[in-house]
């Protein structure tokens, strides 16, 4: 019989984030979060986003033992602002019985209903910076630290449970060019020339703190028309400079601004921590941040995590001055393998950034959804 629990404390929370790492613990594609920053994501003490967000987070125990999670998720933004009465759902793992799935689904849905929401989409997290969709294909390929991870058989037990593709994101891998092509240096400069740009660099951490308000602002202008965007709040921003900032290299950092040095665009890539998180075993101490470190100044892998372009220069080849600067970096860093993060399979404008480098699709990510009727 399989039991569904609530669950509130600490002890149970830490329970939820172990239960995921357990399960994948053999796997060579899996790779782990820190455990400590996982279970500060549902402390409303430590993330802010409760001030607009709530969370139900569930286990599901068969024979005693602990077979399955869930988190039940509201944003209360999307619901009253933009009008999408919608139930949210993520950090869904179990092993491969489909009754335990459907459990956990049911506890989700019958939230939606009690809150009288519309329909269910996941998985997500509670913002468009949270880890979102569930792999369904790339099986074989690492994970990244800012994607989930899932068994192909996830996949089966949403389709046999009636959630239905709501979206799709996709996944690029390339070989960054070496050298770097005469006509991408010519290009990056007449576009340097005509809009009066110029390349920011940054020698320091503490150079890129003065501009990441600006990048998180631009991030709400470049992606505010896409139907799965949520505006990004300050106290967001604040959470995710202290989790992420750490990681950032300032060398992988590329920033431009206009003749009045006001910043319309961006990219932030990093070296690959995935390798360094499976041999930390999500935790950083004793020797867990050592492996970091070691990632962080010595790597053959990088990934795009994030890019802004201001909406009046996006398609004005802008992006040819940032990825020539990056492709020089990853000459000088010893980079071989590229990848982006997840983008919306019909977001035709960031996939076009990627085309001129003969990428590969092999990872695709979905958004499920149904209707609470």
């Amino acid at each position: 019989m399989i039991e569904v629990k609530e669950i509130h404390s600490k002890a149970d929370i830490k329970k939820f984030v172990l239960f995921q790492i357990e399960l994948y613990k053999n796997n060579d594609c899996f790779v782990p979060p820190i455990i400590k920053d996982e279970v500060n994501i549902f402390n409303p003490q430590v993330n802010q986003v409760y001030k607009n967000a709530d969370s139900w987070l569930f286990l599901a125990y068969k024979n005693g033992k602990i077979v399955g999670r869930v988190a039940a998720l509201i944003n209360h933004i999307e619901i009253n602002e933009q009008k999408k009465p919608k139930m949210r759902f993520g950090w869904l793992d179990m092993i491969d019985d489909i009754e335990v799935t459907k459990a956990l689904l049911n506890k989700v849905h019958e939230i939606g209903k009690e809150k009288n929401l519309e329909y269910v989409e996941g998985p997500v997290g509670f913002s468009n910076m949270d880890k979102a969709g569930m792999l369904v294909e790339g099986f074989d390929e690492l994970s990244t630290m800012i994607t989930w991870y899932n068994f192909p058989y996830y996949k089966e037990h949403m389709e046999q449970l009636g959630y239905t593709k709501s979206a799709d994101w996709v996944e690029f891998k390339f070989t960054p060019p070496n050298p770097i092509p005469e006509k991408f240096n010519k290009f990056a400069d007449l576009i340097s020339r005509r809009y009066k740009l110029r390349a920011l660099e940054f020698k320091s951490i503490k150079d890129v703190e003065p501009y990441v308000n600006e990048m998180f602002e631009l991030l709400n202008q470049t992606y505010s028309k896409l139907v799965t965007y949520v505006p990004i709040q300050q106290y967001q921003i604040d959470l995710y400079k202290e989790k992420y900032l750490p990681f950032i290299n300032p060398d992988y950092l590329e920033c431009v601004v206009d003749e009045n040095d006001k910043l319309v665009a961006f990219a932030i890539t990093m070296p690959s921590f995935s390798r360094a998180l499976q041999k930390a075993k999500g935790k950083l101490f004793p020797f867990g941040f050592m492996h970091l470190l070691r990632a962080k100044k010595k790597n053959d892998r990088a990934a795009f995590y994030l890019i802004g372009i201001h909406p009046k220069l996006q398609g004005k080849g802008v992006t040819a001055m940032m990825f020539r600067n990056v492709s020089r970096n990853f000459i000088d860093k010893g980079i071989t393998l590229c990848e982006t993060n997840p983008e919306l399979e019909d977001n035709i404008a960031v996939q076009a950034l990627w085309k001129d480098y003969d990428p590969t699709l092999h990872k695709r990510r979905r958004l499920y959804r149904k209707d609470l009727v």
